[in-house]
């Protein structure tokens, strides 16, 4: 929840509109009872004071009930609510006050009671809409500077993933394959094996220019990758896929689950008798979850944790729950929140 922040606002504004509200609205009958100004103005002041600090207490409410952006107008209900119902209750006490100890020397009439309480709400409204639009003005900075820091993240992202798969050593093998098929007369494969590999670098290039991709799509391009690595690796790497068919639609950065595949395979070692497993599977609180067996190089692959930093950097830029790593002797997973689908 973001701070008010408002102690130069307070200082400023309470005494401001304590003077011009006892000018504006009670001046003519202020000259009527021969009371100081002094007194009339110290009067106003506790009022505005004490209906000023009820009215934030009301603002920091709703500010934790609903605090995102996209709940303006739960945010504003709850607020116009509140200043209503208890600029109402305290005007209708004070007047009271007033009327029983006649303190200005009249009686006051049900006309001046229902005066009172408009002059309070008068003045509570666009202290409100102060609040309220300093409010949404830093929330949309924050969203759209974390938006812009979202796409220079994800477009990084992309470029160092593309990097990666152009590198030479990447394309060397990738050809040798190719043409080891070829020589051995395997043009099935082959064919398979280009469209698999034209199918992954044009999923990299489509997917700079989006923040978030359905799931069905990057389980697409992960079949594709790994098809092309198991052009290499043959019966040492296993993929299973156990997606539930009403979360395909819902959505992840991309390359997010290419980067805990990528990793699985740097890390592992891969053979027919040892094979490396990797699943994909979804479960019941919306997570996409990557798990493999475990079993190390014998020389380790120096490791950064750069992928799974910037995974979990994006995730809280869209502020949605962190990504939950779990690791055993046997095992290595990686779950990871979905976006829901946005309504049409």
């Amino acid at each position: 929840m973001i701070p008010l922040n408002d102690r130069w606002f307070r200082l400023v504004g309470i005494p401001l509109v304590a003077l011009l509200g006892d000018w504006i609205f009670y001046d003519e009958i202020n000259r009527q009872h021969g009371l100081p100004f002094w007194i009339d103005y110290l009067v106003s002041l506790v009022e505005v004071s004490l209906l000023w600090t009820i009215s934030r207490y009301g603002i920091l409410q709703s500010r934790r009930r609903y605090p995102r952006l996209n709940q303006t107008r739960q945010r504003v209900i709850f607020q116009a609510l509140w200043f209503l119902l208890i600029t109402g209750l305290f005007r209708l006490m004070t007047s009271t006050l007033y009327d029983l100890t006649m303190i200005w020397g009249y009686q006051y009439t049900p006309l001046r009671y229902l005066y009172n309480i408009a002059v309070g709400i008068f003045c509570v409204i666009p202290i409100a809409a102060i609040y309220e639009g300093l409010y949404l003005y830093r929330q949309w900075r924050t969203t759209y500077y974390e938006a812009e820091e979202l796409k220079k993240m994800s477009l990084q992202t992309q470029l160092e993933s593309l990097r990666e798969q152009v590198k030479p050593h990447f394309l060397f093998n990738s050809l040798n394959t190719l043409q080891g098929l070829v020589m051995e007369d395997e043009k099935e494969q082959a064919v398979s094996f280009i469209i698999n590999l034209s199918q992954v670098y044009r999923y990299l290039l489509q997917s700079n220019e989006q923040l978030v991709i359905p799931l069905a799509k990057e389980l697409e391009f992960i079949r594709a990758y790994v098809a092309l690595l198991k052009t290499r690796f043959e019966q040492g790497l296993v993929l299973q896929i156990d997606v539930a068919p009403e979360m395909l639609a819902y959505s992840l950065p991309p390359l997010t689950v290419q980067m805990l595949v990528e990793n699985a395979v740097k890390h592992n070692r891969l053979s027919a008798l040892y094979p490396l497993t990797i699943r994909i599977y979804t479960d019941a609180a919306q997570n996409v979850v990557v798990v493999n067996n475990r079993q190390p190089k014998q020389s380790p692959v120096p490791s950064n944790r750069l992928g799974l930093t910037n995974i979990a950097a994006k995730y809280r830029l869209f502020n949605q729950p962190d990504i939950v790593i779990h690791q055993t002797d046997a095992i290595f997973q990686v779950a990871v929140p979905l976006l829901k689908p946005q309504p049409v």
